[in-house]
């Protein structure tokens, strides 16, 4: 029986899954020598790929004797879980309050500032 798929990816998973989604398929030995340090073995990477098909974000097929794994979950459906999962679990589901701690924290350059304000404004007017 499969897992239910978890809104939000571990780190470690997500190494993986950057490899996935930038290549769009690979092998087990394809995914360990294209991650970045530091290293993870043969029988890590295994594992992991497992259990991220065990949660429905990757599929695989076999050519020959080995397996090429493929992404299901779409890097932006994988970041917009995880936001939604950010948002319910800190935030109340409030939007607003996730973008004033945002930019409360955050160092803004002037071109943001202004994408944010023309942002604001399309929502204003958008009312």
């Amino acid at each position: 029986m499969s897992r239910k798929k978890s809104p939000v990816l571990t780190d470690h998973e997500l190494r993986l899954m950057e490899v996935l989604w930038k290549r769009e398929q690979a092998t087990v030995a394809d995914v360990v020598h294209a991650l970045p340090p530091p290293p993870l073995a043969y029988s890590t990477v295994l594992t992991t790929l497992r259990t991220l098909e065990q949660k429905g974000y990757i599929e695989h097929e076999e050519e020959g004797r080995a397996y090429v794994y493929r992404p299901v979950v779409a890097r932006q459906a994988a970041a917009k879980s995880a936001m939604e999962h950010l948002l319910g679990r800190f935030f109340g589901n409030s939007a607003g309050d996730l973008a004033v701690a945002l930019l409360d924290d955050a160092p803004l350059s002037n071109a943001h500032i202004t994408k944010i304000r023309r942002l604001l404004q399309r929502r204003k007017h958008a009312r």
